[in-house]
């Protein structure tokens, strides 16, 4: 009888890793070349394969691994954030599809298993680059072909595709020069080679990785807070960081006053700041008592008996279409949300850097959209492939726009006219939003040699287009240097919209003197609210 990997060792194997990337995510996502704050390969590709493992920890010992694999990869593509885990999501797509009705998995169908996870990743990406987490996963497809040849065990084909998968992430520096320059490999690799490493332990008989019991910091804050989403004894979520006037901790002393004026608290604080988390009836105590420690920053309230109620009124039902176009956009910050709802937009998906929404996400808004045809505003590269693995999920036309930054779904959601058929109207919106120069202004997460720069954690960055324009010291001056790069002779209009960190006074100061300097341009400036970025410029 020839070896094989049944369903419990499959399941195991899944749980296995999902929980071996979570503990190592933090590790992953520092492998990013571009220093901005979005470091998030890691913790993409954590969240999408924890979703697949949730959903095979109720399987019985017996499940074929058929039925495995296609809870999996349905899971996995449910659950997918960001590129690196829409990839990852395909990749286990292939063992679905070759172990359709297989009670085990012999050498040549994880062969096969393999080879048709590569092609669909592949044919998902429209322009597949060399020296990334596809290389990776073709390397130890290519060598599990070779191994299935020689040896009909699939734990030594599946050890064999491992270690060429190690040896190819050891060689992207070699294929991409960026890097080289950073001293690092491919993010989106190392996250593949931890899974697999895991996966073939775990076939090879070692015990399952326990669960992380996560310590709770400023950076896990959100997770932490996630679970009270259903908990309404209090009508108030209410959410604030506080910046600390003077060093020291706070935390038990914030702690044992909110408990006294409401449940659902996290207080968790760092050197420099403490973040807030009550559910209450007095929110305005809450944050009276953050005020005393120092000053509020992004503070959030929320009813969330009216929301409960509004989505009981929604139903569990897709929303049936009563008019011809809808419009979905990704968006973070009050103020850029409100201006996507001013233009049209029907329903928000909260997301963007450093979170970016699943693929469940984004359908469940599509559904919840009452139109015929929804168009898609990903808002940024990152989403883009989540967002076009719902297309196929949804019950109505869906159209992406790949817009890459908030600025150029705003300007595709200016661009739409009702009076034109769908074909018009994608063509106008496209052309729009390809036609907007955007910049941003953002600081240095981590330390890092970026071409020519030399950049500290820390620094003000310039970008332009997604690529690094300069670095500063002071956030004002940097906004209005790159606003002054971005204008080109044939410029009629810049919008800028400041985000969460930046006081009104010093966007006015901003605004002042980018009039004084482009008096014969149209200079808006509004509150955008958003975190991450100081500013948001858009140039047309």
């Amino acid at each position: 009888m020839n070896p094989a990997i049944d369903g419990k060792a499959f399941c195991s194997a899944i749980i296995s890793a999902a929980n071996v990337i979570n503990d190592k995510k933090k590790a992953v996502d520092e492998l990013n070349v571009f220093p901005v704050p979005d470091g998030d390969t890691g913790s993409n590709m954590s969240m999408t394969i924890l979703n697949a493992a949730a959903s095979l920890k109720g399987l019985p010992d017996g499940v074929p691994i058929g039925e495995a694999a296609e809870k999996t990869a349905a899971a996995m593509l449910r659950g997918a954030r960001g590129n690196s885990g829409v990839i990852l999501s395909l990749l286990f797509r292939g063992f679905a599809t070759a172990l359709k009705g297989q009670s085990e998995m012999d050498a040549s169908l994880l062969d096969e298993s393999l080879r048709l996870g590569v092609e669909g990743a592949y044919k998902s990406v429209m322009n597949p680059t060399e020296g990334t987490i596809l290389t990776v996963a073709r390397k130890a497809a290519e060598k599990a072909h070779e191994s299935a040849i020689s040896s009909n065990d699939p734990l030594i084909v599946f050890g064999d595709a491992s270690l060429a998968a190690q040896k190819a992430l050891e060689e992207t520096p070699t294929q991409l020069p960026l890097l080289a320059k950073a001293g690092v490999v491919d993010a989106g690799g190392m996250g593949l080679v931890i899974i697999l490493d895991e996966m073939n332990r775990i076939f090879g008989g070692g015990d399952i990785f326990a669960e992380a019991d996560e310590k709770l910091t400023v950076e896990s804050f959100s997770n932490a807070v996630g679970k009270f989403d259903d908990e309404i004894n209090y009508a108030y979520c209410t959410e604030m960081l506080v910046t600390k006037a003077k060093k020291g901790e706070y935390a038990d002393k914030i702690k044992a006053y909110l408990e006294l004026i409401g449940d659902c608290v996290v207080v968790v604080e760092d050197d420099e700041v403490i973040k807030i988390h009550v559910h209450t009836n007095e929110p305005g105590f809450a944050i009276q008592k953050g005020l005393e420690f120092g000053y509020i920053n992004m503070p959030k309230i929320e009813n969330m008996r009216l929301q409960h109620e509004n989505q009981k009124k929604k139903g569990a039902e897709p929303a049936k279409p009563e008019k011809p176009y809808g419009f979905v956009a990704v968006a973070a910050g009050s103020g850029i949300e409100a201006i996507f709802t001013d233009l049209g937009a029907d329903c928000i998906v909260k997301g963007g850097q450093t979170m970016n929404p699943s693929t469940d996400d984004i359908l469940s808004a599509i559904l919840s959209c009452p139109a015929e045809t929804v168009f898609v505003l990903p808002n940024n590269k990152n989403i883009i492939m989540a967002a076009q693995q719902a297309v196929s999920l949804a019950d109505r036309r869906v159209c992406v726009l790949e817009t890459r930054s908030i600025q150029q779904g705003m300007s595709a959601m200016m661009a739409f006219d009702e009076t034109l058929d769908f074909a018009a109207n994608r063509l106008e919106m496209t052309k729009a939003f390809e036609r907007v120069s955007a910049g941003q202004i953002t600081f240095a997460a981590r330390d890092r040699e970026l071409g020519s720069h030399q950049i500290k954690q820390g620094e003000i960055l310039a970008i332009e287009n997604g690529k690094l324009a300069f670095t500063e010291k002071d956030v004002t001056k940097a906004a209005f240097k790159l606003v002054k790069k971005m204008v080109s002779s044939s410029a009629s209009f810049v919008t800028v919209l400041y985000g969460a960190d930046v006081t009104d006074s010093d966007a006015e100061a901003l605004h002042a003197a980018l009039q004084k300097r482009f008096s014969s341009l149209e200079i808006n400036t509004a509150r955008g609210g958003q975190p991450i970025y100081y500013y948001l410029i858009s140039v047309e």
